[in-house]
């Protein structure tokens, strides 16, 4: 079978059998970005309109001319191309993390733009292999095990078509097609994991351990993450109950179950809570949960763990948003996770109750009083005028985000 069909068999698995009518691609003027190009626009015909987009992140004086590489393909190739401009690094956090989420900052925000409903990336089997290197290194479980997931269209936005495709087919595929693709320095450094990850392959391909074959074994790891999120949903409709934007736990439904199965509902509630893109480490998890069966409150990733009578209480942790206040003005984001809307009140502002709020209001006899302190209430100065879902509830209307919802979430996150 050609590159092209399987090309075209991919995108029908990530399209979820549907042809939008834009997508996007993000392009750098390397070989694997570029072959993503010219596949999907040989692919899309006249059906769907292909954007090219590249991120300019002011790091490196050869970007602008890839830029204008990129450009020329586009053109050639009938898409359209837009360069995104990042202002650049503040020199704090990790250059490599901060870089890559302004690059998909920049590409969400364009495609919310123009109503492009998901963006491909030209991630390969190599990709693939060598972050199931890594995360064997880390001590990775399933969820690691199964590296970057491909995605479908209408519930991920980012899709990786070529994820099955060796990166020296493509470049094979391109020098066919009278492509050129510009090189990246930084693939050659070093002092990167993901390069020396590449190279260590080289040498593990003569004993089996190949990037397909670790690319498999990414294959086999999401089969068996998906049966596992599965049963967590389940178990979670009867252990979860979502509440105030608390969870409560079933502390002897929790303890009784298998610890995998533990381990995700905890995990799943601190990413919700928390807004964190990652699980805590493992270690950490595990003592948390084992602590709360026996008696003992914890914190963990901003959140505050609480045993109570026959529950776990999840809520926020008060220290993580203490300083977090928003102005009494129509609909704001509380915390990420809330949208609350109120009145326009001048002086008026929304932050967490505290122990000066909890004081003000009739407190729940079923809630311990650590779970209510992080609450977010309308206050006055030093008057607490609204609590969502406790005190004068009809000033305030509240509602979830969806990525904040426990069950919901659960099997997709």
């Amino acid at each position: 079978m050609s590159l092209e069909a399987r090309f075209a068999a991919s995108m029908g698995r990530v399209l979820a059998g549907q042809t939008p009518a834009r997508l996007a691609v993000a392009v750098s003027g390397g070989s694997d970005s570029l072959s993503l190009l010219g596949l999907a626009c040989d692919w899309a015909g006249s059906e769907c309109q292909i954007t090219a987009l590249t991120v300019d992140h002011n790091l490196r004086p050869e970007a602008a001319e890839e830029a204008a590489l990129v450009t020329r393909e586009a053109i050639r190739l009938g898409a359209r191309h837009e360069i995104l401009k990042w202002a650049g690094w503040d020199r704090r956090g990790n250059l490599q993390a901060e870089a890559r989420k302004a690059r998909y900052g920049l590409m969400h925000d364009y495609c919310a733009r123009y109503d492009i409903p998901a963006i491909l990336v030209g991630h390969t089997q190599d990709d693939q292999a060598e972050t199931v290197l890594m995360r064997l290194a880390r001590g990775s479980g399933v969820d690691g095990l199964s590296a970057i997931p491909e995605g479908r269209l209408g519930r991920d936005k980012i899709l990786r078509p070529l994820l099955d495709e060796p990166r020296q087919d493509l470049r094979v595929w391109l020098s066919r097609q009278g492509m050129r693709w510009a090189e990246d320095p930084s693939n050659e450094d070093p002092r990167f994991d993901r390069v020396r990850a590449r190279r260590i392959l080289e040498h593990l391909d003569p004993l089996g351990l190949s990037a397909k074959r670790l690319a498999e074994t990414a294959a086999a790891m999401a089969r068996a993450q998906e049966a596992l999120r599965a049963r967590a949903a389940d178990a979670a409709n009867i252990l979860v109950r979502e509440r105030l934007g608390l969870l409560e736990f079933d502390a002897a439904g929790l303890a009784m179950i298998e610890e995998e199965t533990r381990l995700r509902l905890m995990a799943h509630g601190l990413k919700c809570l928390s807004g964190e893109a990652y699980r805590p480490r493992l270690a950490s998890l595990t003592s948390l949960i084992d602590r709360a069966l026996d008696g003992q409150a914890g914190t963990l990733q901003g959140c505050h763990l609480i045993p109570s009578g026959e529950r776990l209480i999840l809520t926020r942790e008060l220290k993580a948003i203490s300083n977090l206040r928003l102005p009494a003005k129509g609909t704001a984001l509380w915390d990420g996770r809330w949208q609350i809307t109120c009145p326009d009140i001048p002086g008026g502002e929304l932050r967490v109750l505290g122990p000066a709020g909890v004081a003000q209001i009739e407190r729940p006899d079923d809630l311990p009083y650590a779970a209510l302190l992080s609450l977010p209430g309308l206050w006055m100065g030093e008057e607490l005028l609204a609590v969502p879902g406790l005190f004068n509830t009809k000033m305030l209307i509240s509602r979830q985000i969806p990525d904040a919802e426990y069950h919901t979430t659960l099997k997709s996150h």
